[in-house]
């Protein structure tokens, strides 16, 4: 099925996601390609990737992979990296972490938020299984986007932090089973891969040899791309929240 182009008449996006490495999986390039337009991209990271390297201790994991993660979003254009400090492999889905959230969205001011693939899993037919972190990630992110519309949800962020309510005009979920929309990211793969190579001590607990990184994103932003009629693209679930 084909896939439409994302509306791209906006200026400020704002990535919220689980890990260090969640967004080079495919993503990155299209933040290039954003970045080159003149828009302004922040990322959030609720984890510092920390469990993620069975053959290094969590806490030098969060120092490498904090700066891994710096490095590659310089790569693409992104200045902003905040960590949450979240425990990595327990996320907990619950008010708490929507409020957190709804206070990064408030602050942030976004007009896109782009978060993950949140469902069950990666393919349509369900066999391969997405991860907990994602899927609570991706859920928190679409409902405190809209918590960060209601003025009387978290009411203490508006009348004691000084924080507005702000209404975001819609959540793109990368890498979902279901896909409605697509970017061109053909003019910008090349910075998708250097971004994705950036995370070296990640990659390098993938495999017994070498992850080959180009070889990935391009087996699946050229399938991406052949249904957005392009070399290479990068694909979103959309869900619209409605104007600004």
């Amino acid at each position: 099925m084909a896939l439409q182009p994302v509306d791209e008449s906006w200026q400020r996006g704002l990535a919220i996601v689980a890990h260090p490495d969640d967004l080079e999986f495919g993503t990155a390039a299209a933040i290039a390609r954003w970045t080159k337009q003149g828009k302004h991209v922040a990322y959030v990271l609720l984890t510092s990737g920390e469990a993620g390297i069975d053959d290094l201790d969590p806490a030098d994991a969060a120092i490498a992979r904090e700066q891994e993660q710096r490095d590659a979003a310089a790569i693409v254009g992104v200045e902003q990296v905040h960590f949450l400090g979240l425990p990595d492999g327990v996320l907990d889905y619950g008010v708490p972490l929507r409020r957190e959230l709804a206070r990064v969205i408030r602050a942030q001011r976004p007009d896109v938020i782009i978060t993950n693939n949140f469902r069950d899993s990666w393919d349509e037919a369900g066999h391969a299984l997405n991860m907990a972190d994602h899927i609570v990630t991706g859920r928190a992110v679409l409902d405190a986007a809209r918590d960060a519309a209601n003025r009387w949800v978290f009411r203490d962020q508006i009348e004691q932090d000084g924080l507005d309510k702000w209404s975001t005009r819609a959540v793109w979920a990368a890498g979902s089973p279901c896909p409605s929309h697509a970017v061109d990211t053909t003019d910008t793969f090349d910075l998708g891969v250097r971004s994705l190579k950036a995370h070296a001590s990640y990659l390098k607990s993938l495999a017994s040899g070498p992850f080959d990184a180009e070889g990935f994103l391009e087996s699946v932003s050229r399938q991406v791309g052949t249904r957005l009629g392009v070399r290479h693209a990068a694909s979103f679930e959309v869900f619209d929240l409605g104007p600004l």
